[in-house]
């Protein structure tokens, strides 16, 4: 009987090549969003609520131009006009020279009466159409009330030309036309265009603080210079020139302090020479006379 013998023996052979892994590639999108300091759910809830943002912003759009919004702000304001919220009141403040009932009446010109709808602005710009007006605030106190507050110009001289009167403010801004007998008692500007001159004409006055309480008016001569007049009847022949007319009127001031020029029976004063001044007395006295050099 023949005994096989069973060998262990090593088969060579080329050995198994292992399986390579499979690299992930990274895209720069997911770099950028690890690179954030913020979580990928965060960002992907951001870009969600983006969304919805741009889809009601078109739907606003949409709504706007074709007057959708028009409508809901319509029904919205009656519905709270029938609710009680309808102007049934008017507070006004600051009145003191306009008529008051003409303020109540162009408040309440609305043809809306509901508080949503009324014209603040609209409101506003038809009050400031009167003179008198400088500034005008409304506002809207819940449930039935808009509140006027006004502040009115002051009077500050009365502007004479081609026989037509208007009472003028300190700027110059004409507030209405009044009649001779109405003529308060106010500096006259005189001359056309003068309104336009009353700042100037003011900042030339405050040179002399003493005297310039007792110029009662002033007339605009040629659209290029002034002459005042004093409530002792004498007239003030100014130079051309806002520095020049300031620097007369102040040496004019200097003079008066010295010799008590005003109230002596002169009846015009002359500084457009700026060597020399000259004075005109009545017709009965000397024609002319020559005064110290200045």
């Amino acid at each position: 009987m023949t005994t096989a013998k069973r060998t262990n023996r090593k088969v060579k052979g080329k050995p198994r090549k292992a399986a390579k892994r499979k690299v992930k590639q990274v895209s720069i999108f997911d770099k950028m969003l690890r690179a954030m300091p913020v979580t990928e759910a965060q960002v992907q809830k951001g870009l969600t609520w983006g969304l919805v943002g741009v889809f009601i912003l078109g739907a606003y759009t949409v709504a706007h131009y074709s007057g959708i919004n028009e409508m809901i702000k319509t029904e919205v304001a009656a519905a709270v006009g029938n609710a009680g919220f309808e102007v049934k009141r008017v507070e006004v403040s600051g009145v003191n020279r306009i008529d008051e009932l003409k303020v109540y009446e162009i408040t309440l010109a609305q043809k809306d009466r509901s508080m949503m709808l009324v014209d603040i602005d609209q409101v506003r710009e038809d009050l400031m159409a009167n003179g008198w007006i400088r500034e005008a605030r409304i506002s809207r106190r819940l449930p039935d009330t808009l509140v006027v507050e006004i502040i009115e110009r002051e009077p500050a001289a009365v502007w004479q030309r081609n026989g037509k009167l208007s009472l003028i403010d300190k700027t110059g801004f004409p507030l209405e036309d009044i009649q001779k007998e109405e003529v308060p008692d106010l500096p006259v500007i005189v001359g056309k265009k003068a309104n336009e001159r009353v700042p100037e004409l003011t900042k030339l006055l405050s040179v002399a603080p003493a005297l310039s309480p007792m110029v009662t008016g002033a007339t605009w001569i040629g659209n290029r210079r002034w002459n005042l007049e004093f409530e002792s009847g004498e007239t003030l022949a100014l130079p051309e020139g806002e520095k020049t007319a300031a620097a007369a009127f102040l040496n004019f001031a200097r003079m008066d302090g010295v010799n008590r020029l005003l109230g002596r029976g002169v009846v015009h004063f002359d500084l457009r020479d700026a060597e020399r001044a000259y004075l005109r007395m009545p017709k009965k006295a000397d024609a002319e006379t020559d005064a110290p050099e200045t």
